[in-house]
């Protein structure tokens, strides 16, 4: 009699699970400061961002508000589809990321003067030390092992199903969908969309290495 192998359970908890979870939250957190820093420049977001940027206009809630609806609406296709991708990353990421980014944009306008970010010399300043910090965080968040937001995991499920075209393209084409979703109603992806789809793979490929080998490396019994 043929066995169907059966996926991993949701949520689950690799060792060192402690490492991992602490790992995740604070990627989440630096994730989160970092988007914070890139809306206040408007120069442009990621792609997801992008496309809460334009649900913010249709119907002006709160961007952390906006982020979780537009992330409950694909998280049903993963349920659908491949539970194993759910964590305890997936819940940090998806309820949590555009809370925490809308938190850290009232704390810099409660902190800093008024107009800060008008001038151009400081907007361009800040992009690359914002782009590397929302980068990094979003690395060690992925790279914890604990579940990914719906955005990340709907892309390898695609995959999975669809075997005429590479995980890459479909990752791009994915981010393409979104960026221009997010235009048309009026978001701004600007130069920030194009460094994400270009450096987050490597990042979040070098980091990952890094953090197995030194925070999640498990002595040998």
């Amino acid at each position: 009699m043929k066995t169907v192998a059966r996926r991993p359970a949701c949520f689950q908890r690799p060792a060192p699970f402690g490492r991992r979870l602490a790992a995740m939250t604070l990627g989440v957190i630096t994730q989160g400061l970092g988007l914070s820093v890139l809306r206040a420049i408007d120069l442009g977001v990621d792609p997801c961002s992008c496309l809460t940027q334009g649900v913010v206009n249709l119907t002006h809630l709160s961007f952390g508000t906006c982020q979780l609806l537009c992330h409950l609406v694909t998280f049903l296709f993963v349920i659908r589809f491949d539970l194993s991708r759910i964590g305890f990353g997936t819940v940090g990421n998806m309820v949590f990321l555009g809370y925490i980014s809308d938190f850290f944009t009232w704390v810099t306008q409660k902190l800093l003067p008024a107009g800060v970010f008008d001038s151009p010399a400081v907007r361009w300043a800040l992009l690359l030390p914002a782009l590397a910090v929302f980068l990094c965080g979003a690395s060690v968040y992925m790279c914890s092992g604990l579940g990914s937001s719906p955005y990340d995991a709907l892309p390898f499920i695609i995959s999975e199903h669809v075997k005429k075209l590479s995980f890459r393209k479909i990752r791009i084409l994915w981010d393409i969908a979104f960026t221009l979703g997010g235009l048309a109603l009026g978001g701004n992806a600007g130069i920030v969309a194009v460094a994400v789809a270009l450096f987050c793979g490597p990042i979040v490929s070098w980091v990952g290495k890094k953090l197995e080998s030194t925070l999640f490396s498990v002595p040998a019994q």
